[in-house]
């Protein structure tokens, strides 16, 4: 599987931003995607996820009502919608695909980046005070 993340940019406290992430090489119906980010310093931490067939999604608590992951199937695009950014949101941000055909994703979503296989290029989010 291949990733293509792309959306970052330089925003203001309280801006919005789209990443979007173009997976390719395969279909994705056993699939869940995440999208994961690290701060200069800092661990890479799960932000968002989504499962692919179900479109069942999952949010740390720290973006929930503030971001929000979605698909796009016939573009093979998953998205991040992120308002109300604040400075503790900058980071590079990664897209990550994880092959889950038996759903184990319905009884503990993957918060690990060890968990997913794939992984895109990061996506610079600076957000200025």
């Amino acid at each position: 599987v291949q990733l293509q993340a792309s959306g970052g940019g330089l925003v203001q406290s309280g801006d919005s931003l789209r990443l979007s992430c173009e997976a390719s090489g395969r279909t994705f119906s056993n699939y869940v995607m995440g999208w994961f980010r690290q701060a200069p310093g800092k661990e890479r931490e799960f932000v968002a996820g989504v499962s692919w067939s179900a479109s069942k999604t999952y949010y740390t608590d720290s973006v929930k009502g503030r971001f929000i992951i979605s698909l796009d199937n016939t573009k093979n695009t998953a998205y991040l919608q992120m308002s109300r950014l604040q400075p503790e949101d900058t980071a590079v941000y990664y897209c990550a695909a994880r092959f889950d055909p038996g759903r184990l994703y319905i009884f503990n979503w993957p918060l690990l980046p060890d968990q997913y296989g794939d992984w895109g290029q990061g996506t610079q989010v600076t957000v200025s005070s």
